[in-house]
């Protein structure tokens, strides 16, 4: 492969581990309070975290321009006062790999938080545990499994992520340029033998992670 395509790769993952990060610092905590909280608006909150699921990248992805693009609704602010953009780093590489892989972590994490038995959480409350040690202590370990599904799904998804990257953070080599985008150029210039080699790279590299989280499921049971 070219120095190109080496830097593509090494942005994808790095691109994917931060997305991933970014996930389960948000995503457990929402998957958590979706799943044991009842209060006014969560139907709409668990909407709009579900809609990159169903919607078109592309469309996701023009959402986070108008929100967050040069002259968007938070972009705009934030241009005025400092001159800097998210849009076309590989900051925003990194926000369009976030929104479209936390359906994922959320939904699987819910599901996982939600077969968890109440009577154990009751009996930790009667011990005089709060909600928090009982969420940390008994609740996310007995989902761990789940949770960490959600996670391998969430960093498989970042790391294939295209519609959404291409529309907020452009396709730029070197810079914003991921292996996705890097193979949609190759097969566009009419690269086969380029393309072939990155699909069979990041072919590998997913496995791999399905692998590595097999293993690590198998050792948390």
């Amino acid at each position: 492969m070219s120095r190109e395509h080496w830097d593509a790769l090494a942005l994808s993952v790095q691109v994917a581990v931060v997305a991933t990060f970014l996930n389960a610092v948000l995503g457990i905590p929402l998957a958590y309070v979706l799943a044991r909280r009842v209060f006014r608006g969560k139907t709409v909150i668990d909407l709009l975290i579900t809609l990159p699921l169903v919607l078109p990248p592309t469309v996701t992805g023009y959402y986070l321009i108008v929100l967050l693009g040069r002259r968007g609704w938070l972009g705009g602010p934030l241009y005025d006062l400092t001159g800097w953009t998210v849009a076309f780093t590989w900051y925003a590489a990194v926000v369009a790999a976030t929104v479209m892989a936390l359906p994922l972590l959320v939904r699987t994490a819910r599901a996982a938080i939600e077969s968890v038995d109440r009577d154990l959480e009751k009996a930790a409350y009667t011990l005089g545990r709060p909600e928090w040690r009982t969420a940390l202590e008994v609740t996310l370990p007995l989902a761990g499994r789940g949770i960490l599904a959600g996670l391998v799904l969430a960093f498989a998804r970042a790391l294939g992520e295209f519609g959404a990257t291409l529309m907020l953070a452009g396709n730029i080599p070197g810079r914003t340029q991921t292996v996705p985008l890097a193979i949609y150029t190759a097969v566009q210039t009419g690269e086969a033998a380029e393309a072939l080699v990155l699909v069979a790279a990041l072919t590998a590299l997913s496995c791999a992670v399905l692998l590595a989280a097999g293993r690590l499921g198998a050792r948390a049971a």
